[in-house]
């Protein structure tokens, strides 16, 4: 299994096509084998798929995400766990452990927030009430 994360020194990063980076993770047997940081240059949504798929990702960790990236993972077959902040490492951990939660409501209410309030209905309406500040 690979598993990568959107990644700032080391924490989740809370945008996922914005990051700059992906930290990727080998497991093998249920430990973590080995790990690269693979560098995006925060290239946008397609070219983070791209990368995924060059480097056979099948786990995707992340904070915000916005619903046409949510979509193209789940066309991908990659799965996805989001609304997730904190230390990417241990993030992996509780995956691993069988404890890591998907919170897509926070996924989408940090990808709102990561566009600066701009209102996206079709992204976060799905999940629920409107996180921006549009009063929606």
């Amino acid at each position: 299994m690979k598993i990568a994360i959107p990644i700032k020194n080391e924490n989740i990063y809370q945008h996922f096509g914005m990051a700059a980076a992906f930290k990727i993770y080998d497991v093998e047997n249920g430990q973590v084998a080995s790990t690269k940081v693979e560098q995006t240059n925060g290239r946008g949504h397609g070219a983070m798929l791209d990368i995924l798929l060059a480097e056979n990702v099948n786990c995707v960790i992340c904070g915000g995400i916005g619903d046409g990236a949510m979509q193209a993972l789940k066309q991908a077959d990659i799965k996805l766990y989001a609304g997730i902040d904190g230390v990417a490492d241990e993030a992996v951990t509780s995956l691993l452990a069988g404890n890591l939660q998907s919170n897509l409501e926070a996924a989408c209410s940090k990808h709102q927030h990561a566009h600066h309030g701009l209102c996206q209905h079709d992204n976060c309406g799905q999940h629920g009430d409107c996180h921006c500040d549009c009063g929606k």
